[in-house]
């Protein structure tokens, strides 16, 4: 059975940091694409960032540039997510995901973790 489990989500205020952290059990992620997403309330579900296989090659959303870092252990089947600098408008509940093709549909998605940045 796949499982990509969160954590590391909280309660910072702005200006702080967090680092989600998203362990995948029953599933290699080596030769994956690995992705945050997340959603804010009465919003759609966004793309944060995403990673290749090799982790040359990441993508991010444009409001989150320069703040957030994505990276990957393959071995530890493992892929991170550093905020820093967080917003007030960065809070939501963040998922991680994991596919074939960077870009399309993902195929396994996390339960969640929660992020609240206050002012």
């Amino acid at each position: 059975q796949v499982q990509l489990a969160e954590s590391g989500g909280g309660s910072v205020q702005a200006g702080g940091s967090l680092r989600l952290s998203c362990v995948a059990s029953g599933y290699p992620i080596s030769k994956s694409c690995m992705a945050w997403f997340r959603q804010a309330p009465g919003q759609e579900r966004e793309g944060v960032a995403r990673i290749y296989p090799a982790g040359t090659t990441i993508y991010y959303l444009d409001s989150v540039k320069g703040r957030f870092t994505i990276s990957r252990n393959n071995a530890e089947n493992t892929v991170y997510l550093k905020m820093d600098s967080l917003k007030p408008e960065d809070t939501a509940i963040y998922y991680c995901a994991a596919g074939q093709l960077c870009g399309g549909e993902y195929d396994y998605w996390g339960q969640g973790t929660r992020v609240t940045v206050s002012s």
